[in-house]
């Protein structure tokens, strides 16, 4: 019984849930950079390339053999580079879209922050640290005073 009440104040405190969204909207995103990539911008890359297909790229290092009959009887080995390329393609613009996301929240939390910021409203216990702070600096000078 101890275990499920533990798991229970595990599940609630919220951490879970965070975890569970970002899960969540993660899969949704991968999802987003996949047809970024394939639909939105491997087509012009392909065209410059006079019709190239990068997942199609690849290195041969044995072609596959073929009986009589025109089954395969041993399968090609290749070495598939496009893939690579399209997959490093993927990487990065999630890595630069993550970049400008965490920039942007990064942003509108110092502002949220900075006690001095009339337009955003500061959060309590920032407020309060300021007012020590700004406390603790008069006393300061105070003592230095005597």
């Amino acid at each position: 019984m101890k275990f499920f009440k533990e798991f229970k104040e595990f599940a609630v405190k919220g951490n879970m849930m965070d975890m569970a969204i970002g899960i969540i909207i993660g899969a949704s995103f991968n999802s987003v950079i996949d047809v970024l990539v394939k639909k939105i911008f491997m087509p012009p890359l392909s065209l410059m390339t006079d019709g190239l297909n990068f997942q199609d790229r690849k290195y041969v290092l044995r072609d596959a053999i073929t009986d009589a009959k025109g089954t395969i009887t041993t399968q090609e080995v290749a070495i598939e580079y496009g893939f690579l390329f399209e997959t490093t393609l993927d990487f990065l613009i999630v890595g630069l879209t993550v970049f400008i996301v965490v920039k942007a929240m990064n942003r509108l939390k110092d502002k949220a922050e900075d006690p001095k910021n009339a337009v955003v409203k500061t959060p309590k216990d920032i407020a309060l640290l300021s007012e020590l702070t700004n406390l603790m600096k008069e006393q300061n000078s105070l003592l230095k005073n005597k």
